[in-house]
């Protein structure tokens, strides 16, 4: 629970600090991507050979090696006087938190019986409710309190305090399990996808700062023949030695293939709207850490509330039109929050930004709970570990994506001679309608991939073990779907 909780806190008090970092060390908005944008990637590189180190050195070790990790790298942000520092120590983060996570289920499978783990899992909910409002507020807190003079880097240290409690707790109370037959590691396979990402993804981010040369448009182009490589390598992996990094086979299944381009494209839409709601409401508008925080509560109630009720009432009874009709509200939401920042312009009031955003969070709130479980309802049962450790692998790098995207609809449209001007609230602003048109975009893809998902996930075919990983264990139950505020 302290593992998991760090982990997602620490998503979602970033975005709120972004403004105070760039004041405070010169960051570039390039350097502001990669804050938010490393840690994805590396966590979303890492999450499935994450879960494989566990079984099959030791959950435990593994995870007491990956909080141990991220507790010092959350001490390198916290002391980072460089951008570039700053973003390696966030990539470390990333990194060691691709080891830390996946272990959760599994070492909750070893330890409780089967009759237990409903009690541990409504915990679960209730820490990743608390984490998805709570990190915000937080992270606005402690930059606006500048505690000790240390202006953002509090919401880095206090990290610090929680890691060695989880980790002294873990030490003593955590026992030791490995899966009976682990899947071997596919360091090549992780190598490929994540070298053809990076090609992907660093010109994408740099190439606004850079002018846009050629040879980044050479370095995107590659990355498809590095993607190609990867497939066929995962084909000579799995005639090899059954243990791929991604089983090709499961995309044969459709609604597991729409499934997974829903969670990359939602991924991508969160990956924008986070970053860029963030610089409006603090470049922009110029309101305040704390101003820009409470601003959203109204959001993370929201989704919330929805998220229970999906679960619990909706889907049984509706299935897939559920998921529909949230990112019908979702795109109903962007649309008239674009319409009230364009009719009020920078004379707009946290309580006006409350009703889009409430409908925006609703729509959200009926999208992740009950995500996992529909994408996964025609899956094979033996091949659901893999499917759900590719599924949240997936929505990372969704997110990575949509960081990177950032650079083309919103900063290539952003008027720097307006903001140097002294008219930086009508830059940010047309800037960010700009980049919501483009989120509402991505919202229309993911409601038409949602008519390939299947109409009821009754009779899903749940993974029970190594979910979060996809590791080589199949006996454990899903991880409770994370609250979207995960997802910036």
């Amino acid at each position: 629970m302290t593992a998991s909780f760090m982990d997602l806190v620490d998503v979602t008090i970033v975005n709120i600090a972004m403004p105070s970092i760039q004041k405070d060390i010169g960051a570039s908005f390039s350097i502001l991507q990669w804050i938010t944008e490393g840690y994805a990637l590396a966590f979303a590189a890492g999450l499935i050979t994450g879960g494989r180190l566990g079984d099959i050195y030791g959950r435990r070790r593994v995870f007491l090696l990956g909080m141990t990790g991220f507790t010092l790298a959350s001490m390198l942000c916290g002391t980072a006087g460089d951008p570039h520092l700053l973003v390696a120590a966030r990539v470390l983060q990333g990194a060691t938190a691709a080891l830390m996570v996946p272990q959760v289920l599994a070492i909750v499978h070893a330890t409780f019986p089967a009759h237990e783990r409903g009690k541990v899992f409504g915990m679960f909910g209730a820490v990743v409710g608390l984490g998805a409002v709570s990190g915000p507020i937080l992270g606005a807190l402690l930059t606006q309190w500048n505690l000790f003079g240390l202006e953002w880097r509090p919401i880095f240290l206090v990290n610090l305090p929680v890691g060695i409690a989880g980790l002294l707790l873990g030490r003593r109370y955590i026992s030791e399990s490995k899966a009976p037959q682990a899947l071997k590691l596919d360091l090549v396979g992780m190598a490929l996808a994540t070298g053809g990402l990076l090609m992907l993804l660093y010109p994408l981010t740099q190439g606004r700062e850079l002018g846009w040369p050629l040879w980044g448009f050479l370095c995107m182009g590659g990355s498809v023949l590095v993607f190609v490589a990867f497939v066929a390598y995962e084909r000579h992996k799995t005639r090899k030695d059954g243990s791929p990094l991604v089983e090709l086979s499961l995309f044969k299944v459709k609604s597991f293939a729409a499934g997974v381009g829903v969670e990359v494209a939602f991924g991508i839409a969160c990956g924008v709207f986070f970053l860029i709601w963030t610089l409006y409401m603090q470049i922009g508008l110029g309101w305040s850490p704390l101003r820009a925080g409470l601003t959203g509560v109204p959001f993370s109630v929201a989704v919330s509330v929805a998220a229970g009720v999906s679960v619990q009432k909706l889907v049984p009874r509706f299935g897939r039109k559920v998921l529909q009709a949230g990112a019908l509200a979702m795109a109903a939401g962007v649309l008239l929050y674009i319409w009230e920042s364009e009719h009020y312009g920078t004379a707009i009031h946290p309580w006006q930004m409350a009703l889009p955003l409430v409908v925006m969070g609703l729509g959200m709130g009926l999208i992740v709970a009950p995500l996992t479980e529909t994408v996964l309802a025609e899956v094979p049962r033996e091949h659901s570990g893999s499917a759900s450790g590719l599924i949240n692998t997936t929505q990372q790098l969704g997110n990575a994506i949509g960081l990177g995207l950032v650079s083309v609809v919103f900063f290539d449209a952003l008027d720097e001679r307006a903001v140097a001007s002294g008219r930086a609230g009508e830059a940010f602003g047309e800037a960010f309608r700009n980049g919501m048109w483009w989120v509402a975009g991505v919202l229309g893809a993911v409601l038409v991939l949602m008519f390939a998902l299947p109409r009821k996930a009754a009779g899903a075919a749940l993974p029970e073990a190594g979910a979060e990983a996809g590791a080589g264990a199949e006996d454990a139950p899903v991880e409770p779907a994370k609250e979207p505020a995960a997802a910036a």
